[in-house]
């Protein structure tokens, strides 16, 4: 069965608008919950970039059944792996076992802040997949004491671990980081509807690992006023339409919005479902489970109208995708 879950968009909105956005969206039916984690937003139009992992407690302690997620945290730049695998065994213990690591190469955007510059995506992944081995040999509860490429770990334990362990996603974009991450991740993040991505997956993983969830997500610009609908989202997430490997160099909100000067309203909206038909959302949406995605996070752009989505047009909506998604 397709699992559906809302996106807690900390680059569009504050901290205390999350929480009660994720209590909402949990009354509304949604499965599960996904954090981005940020430290600036795309443009200065969306203007909030909170600490996730504050957010993503408090939401533990103000929610009771929808598993959360980071979406997706780097782990070799801003934060040494080490303190990641300590704020993940944490939000485990706080959630009840309700939460999993999602995992990624990192955008410059969220990653120069630190003063180490940018390295080359072959690099990136080299350090992903070091900082993964060292996230697990940390989550083992054991004193762990590493030295690599990339990573020094000196005497480190995780005092607090969780009885349940802490599933990690990793974010991959093709054929060549699948094959590569599969084997060392428990669930696949991608963020276009790609069959490949999905089966790919799941044969470089072989029969001997355990299944697989394919976690996706799309944007949507739900709003009774169409016209309304497409200037917020063409305001807010026309950064969107550079796709992900220009999305992962530029290093400032200020770059986006010189990178995406000639992006048109009309292009946004052919891009992003916009406006009060749930139908059309639905149809949008049916690209990731038609590519093999078994759950699927949805971004209701813009903090304008997220109450009113949320109260209006969230339960309707999920019992339409519901109805449509394989069972």
């Amino acid at each position: 069965m397709t699992r559906f879950g809302y996106t807690l968009m900390t680059e569009q909105s504050g901290p205390k608008d999350l929480v009660r956005y994720a209590v909402a969206a949990e009354r509304a039916g949604f499965e599960f919950e996904v954090s981005s984690d940020h430290f600036s937003p795309w443009l200065a139009s969306q203007g909030h970039a909170p600490y996730a992992w504050s957010v993503l407690g408090a939401v533990a302690q103000a929610t009771s059944s929808v598993e959360l997620a980071t979406y997706v945290t780097c782990p070799s730049m801003r934060y040494h792996p080490a303190v990641v695998a300590q704020k993940a065994a944490t939000m485990q213990l706080l959630s009840d076992g309700r939460f999993l690591l999602g995992l990624g190469s990192g955008e410059n955007l969220n990653e120069h802040v630190v003063g180490s510059g940018w390295p080359a995506v072959d690099s990136r992944q080299d350090m992903l997949e070091e900082a993964i081995h060292i996230i697990r040999a940390l989550h083992s509860g054991e004193l762990t004491t590493w030295e690599g490429a990339h990573f020094r770990v000196d005497s480190a334990r995780i005092w607090d671990v969780p009885d349940t362990p802490v599933p990690l996603g990793i974010a991959a974009s093709g054929g060549k980081s699948v094959n590569r991450f599969a084997p060392l991740g428990d669930h696949l993040i991608a963020v276009e509807p790609i069959p490949d991505l999905v089966s790919g997956w799941n044969a470089a993983r072989g029969g001997d690992l355990t299944p697989s969830r394919a976690i996706g997500q799309i944007p949507i610009c739900w709003d009774p006023d169409e016209d309304a609908a497409i200037d917020r989202a063409y305001d807010q997430f026309r950064w969107f339409a550079g796709g992900w490997p220009v999305n992962a160099e530029l290093p400032t909100p200020a770059s986006f919005a010189a990178a995406t000067r000639f992006v048109r309203r009309e292009d946004v909206a052919k891009s992003i479902p916009c406006g009060p038909d749930l139908d059309a959302i639905v149809q949008a949406v049916s690209a990731y489970w038609e590519a093999g995605f078994t759950d699927i996070a949805l971004v209701q752009v813009g903090d304008e109208g997220q109450d009113r989505f949320l109260a209006e047009a969230a339960e309707p909506l999920l019992e339409k995708l519901r109805a449509s998604s394989p069972s």
